[in-house]
């Protein structure tokens, strides 16, 4: 797998262990056309990337449980998936430009999810 160009340029995967907050954001994306695909760790997101190539944004907080953080599943999608958008968010940690994958969006927590919408379908 891998190396893949996304199908629909409208499949956001939400990657957040926060329930309330991933199911605020899929509603938010949903009814602005997206088609919304979740997970609650990295492990499972990188699960949905292997199986649905029509994945082409992946937005996931910094700090979750399982095997690897959002920040290594982001250097994983980029190095794996390098057409997919990268939106990378945290409430605690701030990486650094040289922590982050190219071509990467970070955003502080709490932001506000209807400017990045049109900044994402501003990029589209």
């Amino acid at each position: 797998m891998g190396q893949r160009a996304p199908t629909n340029p409208r499949t956001i995967l939400i990657v957040e262990d926060e329930v309330l907050f991933r199911l605020e954001l899929a509603d938010l994306f949903e009814a602005s056309g997206y088609r919304v695909i979740e997970a609650g760790d990295a492990d499972e997101a990188i699960a949905l990337l292997d199986e649905d190539p029509s994945i082409s944004i992946v937005l996931t907080d910094i700090q979750m449980p399982g095997s690897m953080d959002g920040l290594r599943l982001a250097h994983h999608v980029r190095d794996r998936y390098p057409p997919v958008s990268l939106v990378i968010a945290s409430g605690a940690l701030r990486p650094s430009a040289s922590e982050l994958p190219e071509r990467s969006l970070y955003l502080t927590k709490p932001f506000n999810p209807f400017q990045l919408l049109r900044q994402l379908n501003a990029a589209a």
